[in-house]
C-alpha cells in the first residue's frame, strides 16, 4: 500500500468563488502513480470547502446566486462584532453548516472514478484570499 501526500495552493478572487479542480486534480492523481485506491481532498479553511457537481455556466451561475441569497452577507450575525480576523466573514462559515470540507473519490485503473457530469470544485466563500490550500491524499495500490 502506497500513500502520497501532497497540496495545492490557490489564490481566489471573488468573495464567493466556484473553482473547478478536476483537472488539476486529475494530474495530481496520474503523478501519484495509485492505480487502485482513493484520492482524499480537504480544505484547511473554515469558509472553503470541497464540493461535486456538475460544470455549466448557467449552473454555476446558480450557485453563486443560492449562496449570496440562502445566507446574505450583510446579516446580523454577533460574529461580526468582533471577529477574530477582521472581516465579516459570519455569512461564510454559516454557508459552511452545509457543506464538505472534504470529499473522497475512487481510483480505479489509475483515475479518479468521477461520474460523466461531476466535476471537483473548490468552494470560496470569504476571499478574495491570497492563499488558500487544498490537501490531497492518495492511497492504494500502484
Amino acid at each position: 500500500m502506497k500513500m502520497i501526500l501532497d497540496e495545492i495552493t490557490l489564490p481566489t478572487r471573488q468573495p464567493i468563488e466556484i473553482i473547478d479542480m478536476t483537472q488539476q486534480l486529475r494530474e495530481r492523481c496520474t503523478q501519484s502513480g495509485i492505480r487502485s485506491g482513493v484520492a482524499t481532498l480537504i480544505s484547511q479553511h473554515t469558509t472553503a470547502y470541497v464540493n461535486l457537481n456538475e460544470r455549466e455556466a448557467r449552473l454555476q451561475q446558480d450557485m453563486l446566486t443560492f449562496l449570496k441569497r440562502f445566507i446574505p452577507r450583510d446579516g446580523d450575525y454577533a460574529h461580526n462584532i468582533a471577529p477574530v480576523d477582521d472581516r465579516d466573514n459570519a455569512h461564510a462559515h454559516l454557508l459552511g453548516l452545509f457543506m464538505n470540507a472534504s470529499e473522497s473519490i475512487p481510483i480505479s485503473d489509475g483515475q479518479l472514478m468521477l461520474g460523466d457530469w461531476q466535476s471537483v470544485f473548490f468552494i470560496e466563500l470569504d476571499g478574495p484570499r491570497a492563499s488558500r490550500t487544498l490537501t490531497l491524499q492518495f492511497l492504494g495500490d500502484s
